[in-house]
């Protein structure tokens, strides 16, 4: 006998969602006209798999804003959070979203397609998030000092730090390492394996609260001529 199918989900509500980051009410409601703007332009746009608009609360904001415990501690200003790859805005827009109320973040979304760079830009303005928008390659940004770089479904671990690498090992004077902080599915060992085949790192599985098979990697990579990680 074949075994039973596991119980479907319920979508997330947003009330849901609040109770499980204990966001404002002031953060929910942004978070909300972010939610509409997103189902509004994904008619005429690909952002998300349509599909995944039923359980949106779970599916996007509750699998990026999972990442917001994980920053690094405020140093005494707002923390600098680089998102490779936004396209819809997942994670970088919800962090920025997140932070907005308390100038607790300064989030720097990189963004190659014009349609969807168009789309970051109006929701942030909808949900009154302040962001850096940069409009181009990740390869040609020039790096600069960040806290964290964070990314979904931007690349292959390989690849992903080709780009993230001279952000991350660009050290701050008196603040702590920046971190990778990477959403990743179910093939994250592999891609694990392979990208220590070039990089030394040190690198953290984290368990995903959205997906059981799912991990959050968090990265840390050695200054430049550091061998101690």
């Amino acid at each position: 006998m074949a075994p039973a199918a596991a119980p479907k989900q319920r979508p997330l509500s947003a009330a849901a969602f609040r109770a499980a980051t204990n966001v404002s009410r002031e953060t929910l409601d942004r978070l909300e006209r972010y939610a509409a703007l997103l189902e509004k332009w994904n008619r005429t746009i690909n952002l998300v798999a349509r599909g995944s608009l039923a359980d949106l609360w779970r599916r996007h904001m509750l699998d990026s804003a999972q990442l917001w415990p994980l920053l690094p501690p405020p140093q005494g200003r707002p923390r600098r959070i680089l998102d490779l790859g936004s396209g819809a805005g997942f994670p970088g827009l919800v962090l920025a979203i997140m932070g907005a109320s308390g100038g607790d973040v300064e989030v720097h979304l990189v963004e190659v397609d014009q349609k969807k760079a168009a789309f970051l830009r109006e929701a942030a303005r909808v949900a009154e998030a302040p962001v850096t928008l940069h409009v181009q390659r990740i390869e040609s940004l020039a790096p600069f000092p960040v806290d964290a770089v964070t990314a979904r479904a931007c690349a292959p671990l390989p690849r992903l730090l080709d780009y993230a690498a001279p952000f991350l090992r660009h050290y701050q004077p008196g603040a702590p390492p920046p971190v990778g902080l990477f959403l990743k599915g179910r093939d994250v060992d592999r891609e694990l394996t392979e990208a220590r085949e070039k990089w030394k790192m040190h690198a953290e599985r984290l368990p995903s609260h959205t997906d059981a098979v799912a991990k959050i990697l968090r990265i840390q990579l050695p200054h430049f001529g550091d061998d101690q990680l």
